[in-house]
């Protein structure tokens, strides 16, 4: 069932490992097949380097085992939340890396100080309240989920606008319009995360001027992008 989106959830994990976004067994990919409402995401605490394509568990948008020999990740509820309230999403990423974590600690968003920011998000990368002491007693990873979309409906926030969340005192989320989209989105992020530490220690600066911002973001995003080749 759902090969092919097996193997391209179980390459979007290894690239996590590629890419210096995940370390042992701390972070975790996923892929949905709309059409018919599955998801595919890695297995629970299997490291990197044991992982092949079998291993991908396939849930329900019920958060229940279909399919595969092992335990679907514990951030399986988070996934399906988001998947659930996200409807333009394919693909989620979940990792601990260390810069997009730092600011998630610091419960702080992350700023957009230039264009390398703006060129992938339409405004500050936004990190979440924490959550209750019955929150996280109950239902923990779903109430992770019920978060982030609670704070991008509450500000009116596209999650296509702005791909990627932090969760305070936990770690980064992205997304994308698939897997490997979403770990493109991963590799930004803690990009983006260490700039803006770096130039916070250079210079009290503020963020970038929004009309700058707005033709950067615009450049490549939504209808009128320039970006790139014309097919």
């Amino acid at each position: 069932m759902l090969e092919k989106l097996k193997e391209d959830v179980y390459k979007a994990n290894m690239l996590l490992v590629k890419y210096g976004l995940v370390l042992f067994t701390w972070g975790n990919a996923s892929g949905i097949d709309r059409e018919r409402g599955l998801i595919v995401i890695k297995p629970s605490g299997v490291p990197y380097n044991k992982l092949t394509p079998e291993d991908m568990v396939v849930v329900g948008l019920d958060g229940n085992k279909i399919e595969g020999a092992l335990a679907p990740s514990v951030d399986t509820p988070t996934h399906v939340h988001l998947y659930k309230n996200f409807s333009s999403i394919g693909g989620i990423v979940h990792t601990h890396s260390p810069w997009a974590t730092v600011w998630a600690q610091a419960g702080r968003a992350i700023p957009p100080y230039g264009t390398t920011h703006a060129d992938f998000a339409s405004g500050a990368i936004p990190c979440t309240r924490g959550l209750s002491k019955p929150q996280v007693k109950t239902d923990y990873e779903l109430n992770t989920g019920r978060l982030i979309t609670q704070y991008f409906q509450d500000n009116g926030i596209s999650p296509q606008a702005i791909p990627g969340v932090l969760v305070f005192s936990h770690g980064p989320f992205t997304w994308g319009a698939n897997c490997y989209q979403a770990v493109e989105h991963a590799v930004i992020l803690e990009q983006i995360a260490m700039m803006a530490k770096n130039t916070e220690t250079l210079a009290n600066v503020a963020p970038i001027e929004p009309y700058l911002l707005d033709k950067h973001y615009t450049r490549k995003h939504g209808n009128h992008a320039a970006y790139g080749q014309k097919r």
